[in-house]
């Protein structure tokens, strides 16, 4: 996958079929980001009218915001850590139940160039998707130094909304 292009279809052409199939839904989106600190929000609003179905953004870096923004359980954060597929998935819960939206994504990772452990290497990322009624959630070591995982796991999250939307 090329550095930030969304792999084979370049994130301007996924971000406006993802659009398509919002607005055709008449669903609304809504992030929560760790580590790619609002990348996935900035690639969505990049598309001019993006306001008829992107409704908000949380950039929930600290342990705390997550509790406070999302609702993030102390107990999940301290058995799971911030890194895990049951934090992400309480946070794409949390955006949900804290926006005016459909469809969210949330992602919480490791990208460097510190931070990691044997357990969570530099490059680890948990991505969850949450509709109404689904909490999908995937892992993913990326390659590379901070900017290439942070890029990485924004095409990873926008291919997944792609997904969910259709």
């Amino acid at each position: 996958m090329a550095k930030g292009n969304g792999g084979s279809m370049g994130r301007a052409t996924l971000v406006a079929e993802l659009a398509v199939h919002l607005q055709r839904r008449g669903w609304r989106l809504v992030c929560a980001e760790s580590c790619t600190g609002g990348g996935v929000a900035a690639a969505l609003t990049d598309m001019a009218g993006s306001s008829a179905w992107f409704d908000r953004g949380f950039v929930t870096y600290s342990n705390q915001a997550k509790q406070d923004m999302l609702g993030v359980s102390a107990e999940t954060l301290a058995k799971f850590g911030a890194v895990s597929r049951e934090t992400v998935t309480e946070m794409a819960r949390g955006a949900l139940l804290h926006s005016g939206a459909q469809l969210s994504v949330a992602i919480s990772g490791v990208a460097g160039p510190g931070g990691g452990t044997p357990d969570k290497p530099v490059g680890t990322v948990w991505i969850a998707w949450a509709t109404p009624n689904l909490v999908d959630a995937v892992w993913r070591r990326l390659p590379g130094d901070r900017a290439t995982v942070r890029a990485a796991a924004v095409d990873v999250a926008l291919r997944g909304l792609l997904e969910h939307a259709r």
